[in-house]
């Protein structure tokens, strides 16, 4: 029997009584199969994406309709909170694997229809768009998120203005980020990040008499510290301070977290000529400014699969977040401390020819901090490596470094002025 049917002949027959529970009947099964109760079905969320690495991420989750979201910040640890209506998660547990800036996702419901996905991160970050967009093909929607790497100061920011307004699908200008605007920190002081090179599982060069390069960027790194901290007038921070493997991207995300002025790579590296020997210093470039340079940059960007993972340049869509303006200058300033670096290294130590070069180090492409990795010498050279191995060798290099950062970060507190 159809509902018409139920209608015409059993509501018809019977008592004052029937006819009254028939109506009713009617009604419920009415609302059953109406459109409102079918757009009452469970938001299906069909795919969850991410691309990037430790510095710039971006997350797309697709749905079957538009979703009505809310999201905000919370912290210890940093985390991106997004609520949905009611949400079916239909994904691929493996693509919620933990990467890049993303040490954590977490998904599904929380009551009263609402369900909901939290992002934790690696460290602070900053939400530099997200979007709630309709798919070209017209089969859906989607949420495409991006993020960065920030400071704890602007993690905490976002959060500050986030107590005054309500986080929801905001849109942000190219570059810009959502809910912070621009952030002034008058009372911050010079920091420098001395990033040792390799460490844990990746040991790096290794002399002809057996020393290790991790050992040898670990110890350096320490004595340029604390000379560096004993001056008083920077904040000093390593990226690692014990035999740990970090990735290449995961340095420069903490030299962003620390709003570094300035980051100092130390390496001892090999090589396969003879006779070479001393210490240079290089910067980044899209050209390696010599083979042996590009041979080097290629050796040190390799060090990312000694633990299984081989990071591939991304989308441009991904990486491309800050503008070219700021690459520019931050490569200026790059080129003026190495400079500075090479004139007051070649006081105490020897330098090899031609002691200023470029190449692609990925643990140089901070956008926004001004970035040199310093080769101390060469592990493959006797003489380099005895020196390496002296303490008395390594304080007067490092007091070299710690000469140059003076003199740059005067010309940087005087540029900021307008002295």
């Amino acid at each position: 029997m159809g509902l018409a049917d139920f209608t015409d002949k059993g509501c018809l027959v019977g008592g004052r009584l029937f006819r009254a529970f028939c109506l009713l009947m009617l009604v419920a099964v009415s609302q059953f199969f109406s459109p409102a109760n079918a757009a009452d079905a469970p938001l299906v969320a069909k795919g969850y994406k991410m691309a990037g690495d430790a510095t710039k991420m971006r997350i797309v989750m697709d749905f079957d309709r538009e979703p009505d979201i809310k999201w905000f910040l919370l912290r210890g640890p940093n985390r991106l909170v997004i609520d949905l209506p009611n949400t079916r998660f239909a994904v691929d547990a493996k693509d919620l694997k933990p990467r890049g800036l993303v040490k954590g996702v977490r998904l599904g419901e929380i009551g009263e229809g609402v369900s909901r996905v939290i992002l934790t991160g690696k460290g602070p970050f900053a939400v530099d768009k997200l979007d709630v967009l309709k798919n070209e093909d017209g089969t859906g929607y989607r949420i495409a998120i991006d993020m960065s790497a920030a400071s704890e100061r602007e993690f905490d920011a976002a959060l500050a203005n986030q107590a005054l307004t309500t986080g929801s699908t905001v849109s942000t200008d190219k570059g810009g980020r959502v809910g912070t605007g621009p952030v002034s920190n008058p009372g911050h002081r010079f920091t420098v990040v001395i990033d040792p090179g390799h460490g844990g599982i990746d040991g790096g060069a290794e002399g002809l008499h057996g020393t290790i390069e991790k050992n040898i960027t670990l110890a350096f790194a320490t004595e340029l510290r604390d000379k560096l901290a004993a001056i008083g007038k920077y904040d000093v921070f390593m990226t690692r301070d014990t035999d740990e493997y970090l990735r290449l991207d995961d340095r420069v995300r903490i030299a962003r977290q620390h709003e570094a002025d300035l980051l100092i790579s130390i390496h001892a590296d090999t090589i396969s000529v003879k006779g070479i020997r001393g210490a240079t210093v290089y910067t980044v470039s899209d050209k390696a400014s010599d083979p042996e340079a590009q041979a080097l940059a290629d050796r040190e960007n390799l060090s990312d699969q000694f633990a299984g993972m081989v990071i591939k340049d991304d989308n441009k869509e991904v990486t491309d977040i800050l503008i070219d303006l700021i690459r520019r200058e931050t490569h200026t300033f790059s080129m003026s401390f190495a400079h500075t670096l090479v004139g007051q290294l070649s006081t105490s130590v020897g330098l090899i020819n031609n002691p200023q070069r470029s190449a692609g180090f990925r643990v140089l492409k901070a956008p926004d901090v001004p970035s040199v990795l310093v080769e101390l010498g060469y592990l493959s050279n006797a003489k380099d490596e005895a020196q390496l191995l002296d303490a008395e060798w390594r304080g007067k290099a490092a007091q070299s470094i710690t000469n140059a950062v003076a003199l740059f970060a005067s010309a940087h507190a005087g540029a900021r002025t307008g002295g």
